[in-house]
């Protein structure tokens, strides 16, 4: 029998070489619709409110620090879950668990549109998180499981056009709602399509039944990650602000975390059911693809979060405005995705279309760290196009990529170990690039008042209604002209240092595609594999 820790693991037996899968098309388009809405929810859900934060966030009378703990909350516990729903995916009915995750994450959300104060907003978020960790763990396995590999890229156009409306659609329609209503219809937009998604899924989705096995999960391992991850988020959050970088609770923290995170990964050793099996990291696939998506990670969500605040704080856009600014992103991601997935599936390779992705990801940061509060729209179009292709090329082809080495065993794990990494990058990436955001504006702002400080003596005007560091984020039509600008230029010179600070993380990922070790893309589905050991069992 052909041992998991193995590169090729996706072997067919000559006979079955390119036959057809056990699913027509027409069956796999039904089961893939209800899939396709509950990782619409999930994309919607995430992106409704990046053009809004910044308006959510000034009427709840936050700071930078809030506003993104709003995002960092939710990809930490999108991350911590996802190694959970990936675990019992491989135990437990999968259909059940997303749709499980499906109310989790839209009640939640209806939750947090009820929020008074930004802390409970970021609990609520921190709930809706946990669902969203499900969907997007699930979506991936359960399209692995009908459809085999080399056939996968056929339907990314479809998941492409999915991921695109959501992600366009999503910044849109929480400006339009945030513009014409309020921003709490943000929160409550996505229940419609969370319950349609149910019904769909519970009237399309057949999967054949699994090898029962005992549902235990690593509760020790997982608490231990969680407690360790996030030390690490608050350190990078409070450091530099709350106590300097070098200090003893510094050394407090960060040693303490690495220390939790050592622990947990002796306990991942030992325990019988490990929520991120260890033998996975034998598989040089997978070690790769989780280094690398740690770099997209940061690319896609840090992108998202804070171009919001350039496009509204620097360049006085409105949360509609801003919405709409965020397409030539999703184009490009909707492009690439979309014609690398068909080439992908003519060709059979998929590590060309990778190496791609990785320059056009480390070209396109390089380009936004050129950003000033004057740079013509057009431009900002051109580089997010590319740091948009880029993603769309990297993003799904090393979850596929890794699928294709992998038992069908251990498919969920391994799978959810991708997403994990891809995730915990995002929280990472978001807090430090938000923390050194933080920082940047704090000293812009406190050198441009100094520059113009006559000028405000003069007019009478006193420069504390500039917020500043751990203040509110400023609202510029509440502010004197003379100070508008000063506002702008700091959010435009903090938001290009965050994209420069991102290129090492891209060529990082870069590096790790142009290593990966292409595998031939096998012909059986996830179901045919189980088949196999149904019958293998008897």
């Amino acid at each position: 029998m052909t041992s998991p820790h193995t590169e090729s693991l996706v072997v067919e037996p000559d006979h079955l070489q390119g036959e057809p899968p056990a699913m027509t098309h027409s069956e796999v388009l039904r089961a893939l619709s209800g899939i396709l809405l509950g990782m619409f929810v999930s994309v919607l859900a995430m992106s409704v409110v990046s053009s809004s934060l910044p308006k959510i966030i000034t009427d709840l009378e936050g700071n930078q620090s809030a506003f993104t703990w709003v995002v960092t909350a939710t990809l930490l516990t999108s991350t911590i879950s996802t190694p959970i729903w990936g675990k019992l995916a491989d135990l437990a009915n999968r259909k059940t668990l997303i749709q499980i995750a499906l109310i989790i994450s839209v009640l939640s959300a209806a939750a947090a549109g009820f929020a008074q104060d930004t802390g409970q907003l970021i609990t609520f978020r921190a709930f809706q998180g946990i669902g969203a960790g499900g969907l997007q763990a699930l979506s991936a396995v359960l399209i692995a499981d009908i459809i085999s590999p080399r056939q996968r890229g056929r339907y990314m156009g479809l998941m492409g056009s999915i991921m695109g409306i959501g992600m366009v659609g999503g910044p849109i329609l929480g400006g339009f709602l945030t513009d014409a209503i309020s921003w709490r219809w943000n929160f409550f937009v996505g229940l419609p399509f969370a319950v349609a998604s149910i019904i769909v899924l519970q009237m399309t989705l057949k999967l054949p039944k699994r090898p029962r096995g005992s549902v235990r999960i690593d509760l020790i391992g997982a608490t231990l990650i969680s407690v360790g991850i996030a030390t690490l988020l608050l350190w990078i959050t409070f450091a530099g602000t709350e106590f300097d970088w070098l200090s003893w609770q510094t050394a407090v923290m960060v040693g303490g975390s690495l220390l939790i995170l050592a622990i947990a990964v002796l306990v991942e050793l030992r325990v019988k059911n490990p929520l991120i099996p260890m033998y996975l990291f034998k598989n040089r696939t997978l070690v790769l693809a989780v280094i690398g998506s740690v770099a997209v990670g940061v690319a896609m969500f840090g992108s998202s979060v804070f171009l919001s605040q350039y496009m509204q704080l620097s360049r006085g856009k409105t949360p509609t405005e801003s919405g709409l600014y965020t397409i030539p992103m999703v184009v490009g991601l909707f492009l690439s995705s979309t014609i690398g997935g068909q080439l992908i599936s003519k060709t059979g390779r998929y590590k060309p279309y990778m190496v791609t992705g990785g320059v056009l990801l480390t070209g396109g940061l390089l380009l936004l760290s050129t950003l000033d509060y004057h740079t013509s729209f057009v431009l900002v179009s051109i580089y997010l196009f590319v740091l948009g292709a880029g993603v769309g090329l990297l993003m799904q082809n090393m979850v596929l990529a890794t699928q294709n080495t992998l038992h069908i065993k251990d498919s969920g794990s391994g799978t959810s170990t991708v997403t994990f990494f891809r995730s915990l990058g995002g929280a990472l990436g978001v807090s430090a690039l938000g923390a050194v955001l933080g920082h940047s504006v704090k000293t812009s702002l406190q050198d441009g008042v100094a520059e113009i400080a006559p000028q405000l003596a003069k007019q009478g005007i006193d420069p504390s209604a500039l917020a500043s560091g751990g203040g509110t984020l400023p609202d510029l039509a509440s502010l004197p002209h003379i100070l508008v600008e000063v506002v702008e230029k700091a959010y435009a010179d903090g938001i290009a240092d965050i994209f420069l600070a991102a290129v090492p993380l891209a060529l990082v990922a870069l590096l790790c595609v142009s290593l990966i070790k292409e595998v031939p893309l096998g012909h059986r589905s996830g179901i045919d594999q189980l088949k196999d050991l149904e019958t293998a069992g008897n």
